[in-house]
């Protein structure tokens, strides 16, 4: 009799994938999030034998890629699957967030090549916004920067009726002559990112152009602080909002009706990490 193991010498070996030699990563970097694709089955691994971070299973299939997603790029543990961060201080500050899709197979005998997909997202920590806050202009920001990740947030100047700031005014908002020297509420926002990171206003200026080099400008936060009396701050790296207040007033030797255009620094802050109240 021929002993039945005999018979497995024959059998071939099946692929439960077709493996691909991928050698890449796509990377998306959003606001709040992070989603890394890479082909299916790489070198012949399954989907549940790769991992972020070494850490979380939670691969899916998406149109012949393995996505992981990052949904929370700050959480409180300060580590989604593995994900790291680092701030570059400097002129140009930046938050660097990474992590790894790597392979794991728990058998005894490894049959494929390990791979470690490492990626990056790296977000810009520094902005300047522009708003015309007298016969004032809808102005909202859309900030875009970086070949790896971008970070799409959306930083909004605006404003408002009274030092609430409950109720933006509607453009266009025009200040009379017998107004001049009234209080003008503004309010910076950063929406769609994560609830750790603050809003820093480093320093704000008026122009009687859009161009925030103009020569002939008005400073009303140096430093982070009030530049005289007729500005006040109220909050100042809080929250994802600062606000604060000026009095209103126009540039001498220019036409009747003139626009005042405030422009200001801002840097985005994670609050977890660094203290980001001036």
């Amino acid at each position: 009799m021929v002993p039945a193991g005999a018979f497995l010498l024959f059998l071939p070996i099946a692929w439960t994938c077709p493996p691909q030699k991928a050698d890449y990563v796509m990377v998306s970097c959003f606001p709040n999030a992070i989603i890394a694709n890479v082909p299916e089955c790489p070198y012949g691994w399954e989907i549940d034998q790769l991992s972020l971070g070494g850490v979380c299973y939670t691969g899916i299939h998406s149109q012949g890629y393995y996505r992981f997603i990052i949904s929370d790029l700050t959480p409180k543990n300060h580590s989604y699957c593995g994900t790291l961060s680092e701030f570059m201080p400097g002129k140009d500050p930046k938050y660097i967030f990474f992590n790894s899709i790597v392979s794991n197979d728990t058998l005894l005998t490894v049959r494929h090549q390990p791979v470690n997909y490492t990626f990056s997202c790296v977000y810009r920590a520094a902005y300047l916004v522009n708003h015309a806050v007298f016969s004032q202009r809808v102005a909202t920001v859309y900030v875009n920067n970086g070949s790896l990740g971008t970070f799409k947030s959306q930083l909004s100047m605006n404003v408002f009726t009274n030092s609430k700031f409950l109720y933006a005014k509607d453009a266009p908002y025009v200040i009379d002559t017998s107004e001049i020297g009234s209080e003008v509420f503004i309010g910076i926002e950063a929406k769609g990112l994560s609830n750790r990171f603050k809003v820093v206003i480093n320093n704000c200026w008026a122009t009687p152009t859009p161009y925030s080099t103009d020569n002939k400008r008005w400073s009303l936060i140096i430093n982070s602080c009030s530049s005289d009396s007729t500005v006040t701050i109220f909050e100042n790296g809080k929250d994802s909002r600062s606000t604060f207040k000026f009095h209103s007033f126009r540039f001498q030797r220019l036409e009747k009706v003139s626009t005042v255009w405030l422009h200001c620094e801002v840097q985005v802050c994670d609050g977890d990490r660094l203290v980001c109240q001036p």
